[in-house]
């Protein structure tokens, strides 16, 4: 279907002008219901300051998200504006999917974003992507789960992934039954974490090739499968929480695990979810030999259509999104903390409890780790498809650690070559 992205010679029917000389537009997203509610609001004020030109929206959930956006694609009738993230915009630009954003410079003011965050939407030199705001990936706990249990909350600055081992099944051993110390960690994001924290390099190198060893995937998946049952649920309890993204459906956000690692633009959620007070830990292992693993990333990108018929009206809308202080105060730290400083520092009279939280924490990883961050090559949407396949196998017992990493690194390699 992507394939198909540069052959569509502008008949691109996402978006249309009326007798009246408005023009209409479509913007995608994916998210939960609150996000929806407060997105649709922001766009209102965008259509009461931009009379002539109308939005029409449209959310699904992560998990169908990109599924529905590359059938559109592949139709030719893909939204103006294309909410992104992770490698997926690397992996459109790539087939001529998403316009080069200079050639709207006139609609879309970029200077005023964070030139760090601004480095994610850029591809072969070109910028594709603006930043929603920047986010890290990094663990939540439960501080009421850890009080009933007993247990203290760790020293963020100095624990070791035997720490988080130990920690996660005490706690399990010692709540109520249902209640775990951690969720399942396993994810991309996870392992490339963890990669950079024992080898120094993540998932990738920054040439697009894979960086993972097969020996460190084995480690990992060795820990995981010892605490199934133990500091974390079952494998047919994990399985099932797999496909269930939403905070309110995770254990976390039903008050039920002590510590889940979570991208940190996700906490007020996690926090209305669990009806509690919710903190950010670092990753254990961070003070290793090889450096930290822990990143600051743009939590989304907008991006938009090369096919669009009005891409500076679709720039308008971004421009606004990214700029305004009345977007700001309706979107808040939603999809992340704004790379714009000036919108961060308009915000931080007005946040809540949990927002103060969330702002400190990035506030303070920002000064503990280095910088580096490697966007995934082109076919590396394969990876979470992959890793969630080969983890069931190893958690249900039908394929041991070291077999399902020498399987891991050989399939990822195929699908990124």
């Amino acid at each position: 279907m992507l394939a198909m992205t540069a052959c569509g010679g502008g008949n691109n029917a996402s978006s249309s002008a009326g007798g009246d000389g408005a023009v209409t537009i479509r913007f995608s997203w994916w998210g939960n219901t609150d996000r929806a509610k407060i997105t649709n609001k922001a766009v209102k004020a965008f259509e009461a300051a931009n009379p002539t030109i109308k939005v029409k929206t449209d959310s699904v959930d992560f998990n169908s998200y990109f599924d529905r956006l590359a059938t559109s694609v592949a139709a030719g009738d893909e939204p103006d504006v294309i909410t992104m993230g992770g490698a997926y915009p690397s992996e459109y630009a790539s087939r001529g999917a998403l316009l080069d954003l200079k050639t709207v410079s006139k609609e879309l003011d970029l200077s005023v974003l964070d030139k760090l965050a601004l480095s994610n939407g850029t591809f072969e030199g070109k910028q594709y992507g603006v930043p929603t705001g920047v986010n890290t990936f990094g663990l939540v706990a439960n501080p009421a789960i850890f009080k009933a249990a007993g247990v203290a909350l760790p020293d963020d600055n100095t624990w070791t992934w035997g720490d988080f081992e130990r920690i996660a099944t005490q706690i399990s051993a010692k709540s109520p039954k249902g209640t775990f110390g951690a969720e399942d960690p396993t994810g991309s994001d996870m392992l490339d974490l963890y990669a950079k924290q024992n080898t120094g390099l993540g998932l990738y190198t920054k040439d697009g090739k894979i960086a993972i060893q097969p020996k460190t995937v084995e480690n990992w998946w060795t820990m995981t499968s010892r605490m199934a049952g133990h500091g974390t649920p079952s494998a047919s309890q994990t399985s099932e929480l797999a496909g269930q993204p939403a905070p309110e459906q995770t254990l976390m956000g039903q008050g039920h695990s002590a510590m889940k690692f979570a991208w940190s633009n996700l906490l007020p959620d996690f926090d209305k979810a669990s009806g509690t007070s919710l903190v950010m830990l670092r990753a254990p292992g961070e003070t290793s030999a090889k450096g930290p693993g822990m990143w600051l990333q743009a939590s989304q990108l907008y991006t938009i259509s090369a096919r669009s018929k009005h891409a500076e009206a679709a720039a308008k809308l971004v421009n606004f999104l990214v700029t305004s202080p009345t977007a700001a105060d309706i979107i808040g730290a939603d999809r992340g903390i704004p790379a714009n400083a000036a919108l961060r520092k308009h915000l931080e009279t007005k946040l809540d409890a949990s927002q103060k939280v969330e702002y400190a924490y990035i506030d303070r990883i920002s000064k503990l780790i280095s910088g580096d961050f490697v966007i995934g090559p082109k076919g590396s949407t394969q990876t979470p498809i992959i890793l969630t396949r080969l983890n069931d196998a190893v958690l249900f017992g039908k394929m041991k650690p070291a077999e399902a990493a020498t399987r891991f690194v050989t399939e990822i390699n195929a699908a990124i070559s």
